[in-house]
């Protein structure tokens, strides 16, 4: 970076100190401090004459955007691995760069969905609050008010054997499940065969299985893939698992299908809106565990994406080829 002028970079939300000091000492940088998620209207205002935009998935980046933004805008990179919340072909259009944090997540993401199996199979957020309630004797002796189900024996139905989609399936194998099953756009068999996993269609895949986890990416093919017939298909003992977005349930299908007993339990990471309203349905009920969308959230990931991020930003304000390009 020749000019004595120090590009400008506005981040959303802050992030590790070690990555902003290195980005401090080639750039002016602003960050959004409050412990909230930034609003529309803050977004606006912060992006104008920036150079460099350090985003994350809840802000959308559009046309609004780049017009706040101003001409002299070079790169958007996002702390994620999804980019469905920016809009790629404008910035394509308007030679804007991208950068993503493809496979950082994969470990912290199929560690989560991990958990989440487990703690919607044993009832976990149902027993502490018996505990915390103080009705836990009460109960007892009443056999299996509060018994769980197994994971090993069990069929694991994956749905998008990407990175993640085979990570969890990975660690799932070691459970002794008795299948593991899954769908996707066509077989996989490079990856699956080192599972022994089997590839089914969509339906066949919900008919079987004891536990659903999507982990598939979000788009136009997938929104909504989890509606009120997908439900119908599954088990009744079932369980469900979102690490992928919130897009891709219909959350009042779900509410439902949980509600009536059509299904067992879920369990999510992610929802739609993020952050999910406290007045939602869905945590009303007692077999849906909600999480706040924390599944690559380690400090040691954060720590390896903000340096991946800030190496990406100081590439395209250099001038550098982006080391994790979008496209």
């Amino acid at each position: 970076m020749a000019s004595s002028v120090l590009p400008k970079v506005f981040v959303t939300r802050s992030v590790p100190l070690a990555g902003l000091a290195r980005l401090r000492q080639h750039c002016h940088v602003i960050v959004h401090e409050k412990e909230s998620s930034t609003t529309r209207e803050e977004l606006l205002q912060g992006v104008c004459g920036m150079d460099a935009l350090l985003v994350f998935p809840l802000n959308k980046i559009d046309k609004e955007v780049f017009d706040a933004a101003g001409p002299q805008l070079k790169i958007i990179a996002t702390y994620s691995a999804g980019l469905e919340h920016i809009d790629l072909d404008l910035c394509k259009e308007r030679g804007v760069k991208v950068c993503h944090t493809p496979g950082v997540l994969t470990t912290a993401t199929a560690e989560l969905a991990v958990t989440l199996v487990l703690a919607t199979a044993r009832r976990l957020e149902e027993g502490i609050h018996a505990v915390k309630e103080g009705v836990w004797g009460t109960r007892w002796e009443r056999g299996l008010w509060i018994a769980g189900q197994d994971v090993c024996g069990s069929v694991v139905g994956i749905v998008g054997l990407g990175r993640i989609g085979l990570a969890i399936a990975k660690r799932l194998a070691a459970f002794e499940v008795s299948k593991i099953v899954y769908t996707g756009r066509a077989p996989k068999p490079e990856s699956a065969d080192f599972i022994g996993a089997e590839f089914l269609s969509f339906d066949e895949l919900l008919k079987q299985s004891d536990f659903v986890i999507v982990s598939c990416s979000a788009n136009e093919s997938t929104k909504h893939l989890f509606n009120a017939e997908a439900f119908r298909k599954m088990k009744s003992t079932s369980i469900f698992v979102n690490v992928s977005r919130g897009v891709v349930v219909d959350q009042k299908a779900l509410y439902e299908a949980l509600k009536s007993g059509q299904i067992g339990a879920a369990g999510l990471d992610v929802t739609t809106p993020e952050p999910l309203p406290p007045s939602d349905p869905l945590l009303t009920l007692p077999n849906c565990l909600v999480v706040p969308h924390v599944g690559g959230l380690t400090i040691k990931t954060s720590k390896i994406l903000c340096e991946l991020i800030v190496d990406n930003v100081l590439a395209a304000l250099d001038g550098r080829p982006l080391i994790t390009p979008a496209f």
